[in-house]
């Protein structure tokens, strides 16, 4: 329970931060079908942990309302659960065209590396070289939500293809 008020504090957050039409709605029908399936009881309960955890602050309004912030603590324990909750829209037609990620990470940021490596795989993304992966399907805003993660904005490389030598092998492997 305190996992989903945290994500939903976090939904709060990117709602305030969201600048496109689209992604707010977005954020704003998952906030919503989340807050259905949560006991006021238990909420209140879960706030109070996250409170006495540090991972939550609030302040008092002038009009006597309060407000509850996320603390860095909290901002990082978000991170890990989207980390590890983090999966791949998958739409019922492919739009033909070809997500290659690649990188050049140096040596200096190995375990970011490392990492990055094994959640594109975890995520999907075929590996067509050591540091080239593809995906059918659009998958931009979880890699940028990793490159930046990981700090690695320099190192890594989006490309959008409508071509590939290997398509049939690829097309086998997504079954498409």
């Amino acid at each position: 329970m305190m996992q989903k008020v945290l994500l939903l504090l976090a939904g709060g957050f990117a709602l305030e931060l969201s600048g496109r039409p689209d992604a707010y709605f977005r954020i704003l029908k998952g906030i919503a079908k989340e807050w259905e399936e949560i006991n006021q009881r238990q909420l209140r309960e879960s706030i109070q942990n996250l409170y006495r955890s540090r991972l939550i602050d609030y302040k008092e309004n002038d009009d006597g309302t309060a407000t509850l912030l996320l603390t860095s603590q909290g901002k990082e324990k978000i991170l890990r659960y989207n980390l590890d909750n983090m999966k791949m829209a998958r739409p019922s037609k492919w739009d033909g065209l070809w997500r290659m990620v690649m990188f050049d990470i140096p040596e200096s940021k190995k375990k970011a590396r490392d990492f990055f490596s094994f959640k594109i795989k975890q995520l999907g993304l075929y590996p067509l070289q050591k540091s080239v992966f593809i995906y059918p399907f659009e998958c931009r805003d979880e890699i940028d939500f990793l490159i930046e993660i990981f700090d690695l904005r320099a190192h890594v490389r989006f490309i959008v293809a409508k071509d590939i030598d290997v398509e049939l092998d690829l097309k086998r492997n997504f079954h498409l």
